[in-house]
C-alpha cells in the first residue's frame, strides 16, 4: 500500500510538472502512459524486445552458471578464495560501464558484447554472495551431514547449497537488477540493437512520450523480476527457519 501510495504522489507530481511545461524533455504523465500502450503492441518494439530479452537471459544464464560454483569454489577452496577474492571484489564496486567500450575490441560490435555486458554486470556480485553464503553455512549441518556418510557432492548439494541458497538467491536479484542496467548500457554505448536502438531513434527525433515510456517499461521489467527473486527469497527463507 505504501509503495502504490508512492508511486501515486510521483505520478501527480510529474502530470503536474509536464503540464506547467517545467522542461521540454518531460511530458505529462498521462502521455507518456498514452505512448506506451501505443508502442507496446508495435512490432518493432516486439523485435527490439526479443532483441533485448535474449541478450539479458543468455547474459544471465552465464552469469548463474558460472558464477555460483565460482562462489563455492572460493568458500571451500583456500586458495581459489585468496587468488580471486579481491579481484571480485574490485568488479563489484568497480563501475563495469567503463569497459563496455573496451569489448568492441575483444569481441567486436553486435550481440554477443550486449551478453558480455550483463555477464559482467551481473556475475561479481552472484559470486561474493554465494561464497558468503556458503562460508556462512551452519557447520552443524555440515558435520551431521559427514557423520552419517555423505559423500562430497551430496555434501555440497543437500547442504552446503540449500543452506546458502537464502544468500545465493539474494545476490542473484541483485545480479539480474545490474543485468538490467548491463543490457541497456550494452545497447546504447555499443550495440545499437534491441532497446537501445529504439532509445536512439525516440531521443534523436525528441519523441519524448515514447523515450518516457520505453524507460518505464524498461524499470518496469526490472521491478518485476526483481520481485519474482525477492518473492522465492522470503519463501525458501520462511522454509529455513521452520525446519
Amino acid at each position: 500500500m505504501k509503495m502504490l501510495l508512492s508511486l501515486a504522489v510521483w505520478a501527480v507530481l510529474w502530470e503536474v510538472a509536464g503540464w506547467l511545461k517545467l522542461s521540454t524533455i518531460v511530458p505529462p504523465f498521462s502521455a507518456v502512459i498514452e505512448a506506451m500502450f501505443e508502442i507496446a503492441p508495435t512490432e518493432k518494439f516486439g523485435k527490439a524486445a526479443i532483441i533485448t530479452l535474449r541478450s539479458f537471459g543468455v547474459g544471465m544464464l552465464l552469469a548463474l552458471v558460472i558464477g555460483i560454483p565460482l562462489g563455492i569454489a572460493m568458500a571451500r577452496v583456500r586458495g581459489v578464495g585468496r587468488l580471486l577474492g579481491m579481484w571480485v571484489n574490485i568488479f563489484v564496486s568497480a563501475p563495469i560501464s567503463a569497459l563496455v567500450p573496451i569489448l568492441m575490441a575483444v569481441v567486436g560490435i553486435g550481440e554477443t558484447t550486449v551478453v558480455v555486458t550483463v555477464f559482467l554486470f551481473a556475475v561479481f556480485v552472484i559470486t561474493l554472495d554465494t561464497q558468503v553464503g556458503i562460508t556462512h553455512a551452519d557447520r552443524s549441518l555440515v558435520e551431521m551431514a559427514r557423520s552419517f556418510g555423505a559423500s562430497r557432492s551430496q555434501l555440497y548439494s543437500k547442504v552446503l547449497f540449500l543452506s546458502a541458497l537464502p544468500e545465493i538467491l539474494a545476490g542473484v536479484r541483485l545480479g539480474a537488477i545490474r543485468g538490467v542496467k548491463g543490457v541497456v548500457i550494452g545497447q546504447l554505448l555499443v550495440a545499437i540493437i534491441g532497446v537501445g536502438e529504439l532509445f536512439e531513434v525516440y531521443s534523436n527525433n525528441f519523441l519524448m512520450e515514447e523515450f518516457w515510456a520505453l524507460v518505464l517499461m524498461v524499470f518496469l521489467f526490472a521491478f518485476v523480476i526483481s520481485e519474482a527473486i525477492a518473492y522465492l527469497e522470503r519463501r525458501v527463507e520462511y522454509y529455513a527457519a521452520s525446519r
